[in-house]
């Protein structure tokens, strides 16, 4: 029973010796056929690889800004690289990563090289497909950024990778990517605010000086009382004078008019001073209105003085910022600046003819027993196969 059941095994390993048999044949009598599909498909490949334009690569390499926190979010930050990979959280590097491919960057890069000209494309939209296409920015395990340019002008690729380095700086100078640079631009806001209602708070006190003609009230308003006291004494003793004169003089007398009529141009001046009656030009405030202007002239001037001492102590936190975020090392760091490349990096002439010396065999080897099958099908029950199908092609 045994030896029957081995029959069968030993007829079929048989058939697998015949059928290998069988294609080593084959690809000994198409060897022509094969090692030429190999030598024409490869010999293909050298001359377009011989044809393609050089590309040359130049990469310029930053280091990133390491963020440096405490207390509570230094523990966060060390929370979220030990549980980064469950929770699903990225490297900080893919914020720049995600700067430097951003519209913003390629638009400015657009703009200074002109690449819309040079690439002579219709859009906008075309000229960043065409830019991203020719840029390689990644994040090595390193904690490195690279930025790479391919072209074939070796000085443009150097000079562009160089430029994504300063637009990104330029970009982080302008955006609050770090805690630092977040207080610097809050503070910076406040005191640009502060500034301005300084400075209306400084017109509106001048307003009520040019008003009230208040310059400084304490001086003035004692200089006023003192004016109304003289006058008033004046007045009284010229007043005397003339009751004297009216003993030897009469009306007529021009010393007596003289009199009078100082009398009556110091009166005027007295009810000028209590009555309120300015002219352009005076700075002397009526006594009816010392309080009012007064209280007026301190409210405006307090406003300034309020608004110095905030312009003050924000100019303070403002300088406090800029000095944190100099400090801070969250500044862009050139490692290797770009450099014009001396060899070319593309098109890879050994791959390309290797694989297109592979890919000639296999197209030979396949072709070869396709040659074998179709003249064996011409022959004996194929030949009358073909022939039935010539004259049944020709019916039609």
């Amino acid at each position: 029973m045994s030896e029957n059941q081995n029959l069968p095994a030993a007829a079929s390993a048989r058939e697998d010796e015949i059928d290998l048999m069988d294609m080593l044949i084959v690809l000994v009598r198409q060897k022509k056929w094969v090692i030429g599909c190999t030598v024409v498909i490869g010999g293909a490949a050298l001359v377009a690889s011989l044809l393609m334009t050089q590309i040359f690569t130049s990469k310029a390499t930053i280091m990133p800004p390491q963020q440096q926190s405490s207390g509570l979010s230094a523990m966060l930050g060390k929370l979220a690289g030990d549980v980064g990979g469950m929770a699903g959280l990225k490297n900080p590097n893919d914020l720049y990563v995600g700067m430097l491919e951003s519209r913003t960057v390629a638009d400015s890069l657009i703009r200074r090289f002109k690449l819309k000209e040079m690439f002579e494309t219709q859009t906008m939209d075309d000229t960043r497909s065409v830019l991203n296409g020719m840029s390689n920015i990644s994040s090595g395990k390193d904690g490195l950024i690279s930025v790479s340019i391919d072209h074939k002008d070796p000085l443009f690729a150097a000079q562009l990778a160089n430029a994504y380095v300063e637009e990104l700086v330029r970009l982080t100078q302008t955006l609050a990517v770090t805690d630092a640079s977040q207080r610097r631009l809050f503070f910076e806001k406040q005191l640009k605010q502060s500034k301005e209602q300084l400075a209306l708070a400084e017109v509106a006190l001048r307003k009520t000086q040019e008003k009230t003609g208040l310059l400084q009230p304490e001086g003035q308003i004692q200089s006023i009382i003192g004016n109304v006291a003289q006058l008033r004494a004046t007045i009284a003793a010229k007043e005397v004078q003339l009751t004297a004169m009216r003993s030897f003089a009469t009306e007529q007398n021009p010393e007596y008019q003289r009199t009078q009529q100082e009398i009556g141009g110091l009166k005027a001046q007295l009810a000028k001073l209590e009555q309120g009656q300015q002219t352009d030009g005076d700075f002397m405030v009526p006594t009816g209105k010392v309080p009012q202007t007064g209280l007026e002239y301190i409210r405006r001037l307090r406003d300034v003085k309020y608004h110095e001492t905030m312009f003050e102590l924000l100019a303070k936190q403002f300088e406090m910022a800029k000095i944190e975020e100099a400090k801070d090392t969250s500044t862009i760091q050139v490692l290797d600046r770009a450099t014009p490349a001396d060899r070319k990096s593309k098109p890879k002439r050994a791959v390309i003819t290797l694989l297109g010396v592979v890919m000639g065999f296999f197209v030979g080897v396949l072709s070869a027993f396709a040659r074998e099958g179709l003249g064996r099908s011409r022959q004996g029950d194929g030949a009358k196969r073909w022939a039935a199908l010539r004259q049944a092609w020709r019916a039609d």
